[in-house]
């Protein structure tokens, strides 16, 4: 049987998994001006990020993107 997402790199990893490793290597300062966001540049947190980049498609999306550039690079 395919695998209908083999070609989708973000495919089994969690939104939360994604920030935590950004985190990790960008730090919150630097994520955030990366992705200028308030949750990222304003009293940042795992849990306030994680709630605002399920309720917004647009700013998930941007995460994603940065990771899948990190991921490249």
């Amino acid at each position: 049987m395919n695998n209908p997402q083999k070609n989708n790199p973000l495919h089994g990893i969690t939104l939360e998994a994604l920030l935590t490793e950004l985190v990790e290597v960008y730090g919150w300062q630097e994520l955030g001006g990366k992705i200028p966001i308030n949750c990222f540049n304003h009293e940042p947190s795992l849990a306030s990020s994680l709630k605002f980049l399920r309720k917004t498609p647009w700013a998930r999306k941007k995460v994603e993107d940065l990771y899948l550039w990190h991921l490249k690079h």
